[in-house]
């Protein structure tokens, strides 16, 4: 259940999240809302977008994204998990008793609690 340890790992994991967003276009406040559950380090959050957006991930204009995806969106079937347990959740910081994790190819992203882990992949708006 731990986090991807180094920077490299961490960059990886949060292009694979803006890749899978469920939304083509998003505010930049709203992409670093779901960066942040990687890194709260500026420096490396701004190497995920720039690392994205050099891949063809995303597209910045100003202060929005555009997601440029090939169909791929998180499959709460397969790559949402959950635990039992006492977690904190990842994006708001409350415990929960059930942790939602989310299986990418990177890595695993979570605990998040149900309604933050649907956030986190843009499935939900806030």
């Amino acid at each position: 259940m731990s986090g991807p340890a180094s920077r490299a790992e961490k960059r990886e994991l949060g292009v694979e999240l803006l890749a899978n967003l469920e939304h083509e276009e998003l505010s930049l406040a709203a992409a670093i809302d779901r960066i942040e559950t990687v890194t709260t380090s500026p420096s490396l959050t701004r190497e995920i977008l720039d690392t994205a957006e050099k891949r063809g991930v995303i597209e910045r204009e100003n202060a929005r994204l555009r997601v440029q995806r090939s169909g791929t969106y998180v499959n709460y079937d397969s790559q949402v998990v959950t635990r039992d347990g006492e977690f904190e959740c990842k994006r708001c910081g409350a415990s929960v008793t059930t942790g939602h994790f989310v299986r990418l190819d990177a890595g695993e992203l979570g605990p998040f609690g149900s309604s933050c882990v649907r956030k986190v992949t843009g499935r939900e708006s806030d």
